[in-house]
């Protein structure tokens, strides 16, 4: 099923300053058609969307002391294979999508590509979506949480946390067609690295489900690494 295309006009890009309840990769935020993915998921996000991530902590809970407690690799990859076989419906929507429309993030995220509510996204392709719901959901510290691969992947690295060794837990972007993080189309988690040249992930939004999967590294951009305790 291919996502619903959407021309949005205004064309924002904000930046919110580092200790802000959200904070950006940077000045994105245009509405554009991107690149082809994969035939085994749908286009990437057609609206190129403002990275977002809650700041230092992205959602990580406190003990009575008020220290950050976070979430381990294993608790994002125990969630998600919760989700495994979890399909959109016949109009492309998933209940990620659903979840990222009723949140904070989604009507930010609307709001600086100039749309008039997050309902934009119902429809839209839900790859990231299901990646920041993981984090969202677990807690996990410096997961990010946007809506477009390629946004989410220069926030990592602008923030130091990009790089190119799978390990548990870490969001892999791929791809398919190479180019680097401007070519990232796809995204998912990792689960493990096979040393063979492979890699076993969770992804969302594959075959229009979420599925778990064994990849080429070759196919694969970077990784981002959260802050797991």
């Amino acid at each position: 099923m291919t996502a619903r295309t959407f021309d949005l006009t205004k064309r924002i890009g904000t930046r919110v300053a580092a200790g802000a309840v959200l904070s950006l990769a940077g000045a994105f935020g245009f509405a554009s058609l991107a690149p082809s993915a994969h035939a085994d998921t749908k286009p990437a996000n057609t609206a190129h969307v403002a990275a977002v991530a809650k700041a230092d902590a992205n959602g990580a809970k406190s003990d009575a002391k008020g220290a950050k407690t976070g979430a381990t690799a294993q608790d994002v990859i125990k969630l998600a294979r919760t989700q495994i076989g979890t399909h959109e419906d016949a109009s492309g929507n998933s209940k990620f999508n659903n979840w990222y429309i009723d949140s904070p993030l989604g009507e930010q995220n609307a709001h600086r590509i100039g749309a008039k509510s997050a309902s934009v996204y119902k429809g839209q392709s839900w790859c990231d979506m299901f990646v920041s719901w993981l984090g969202q959901n677990t807690g996990a510290k410096g997961m990010g949480a946007d809506a477009y691969t390629v946004s989410h992947a220069q926030w990592f690295k602008k923030t130091g946390r990009f790089g190119q060794t799978p390990k548990p837990g870490a969001v892999v972007f791929f791809a398919w067609n190479g180019g680097g993080i401007k070519g990232i189309d796809h995204v998912g988690i990792v689960v493990k690295d096979n040393h063979d040249g492979t890699i076993k992930t969770i992804e969302g939004n594959t075959g229009d489900a979420v599925k778990q999967k064994v990849r080429d590294t070759s196919t694969v951009a970077g990784y981002g690494y959260p802050e797991y305790r």
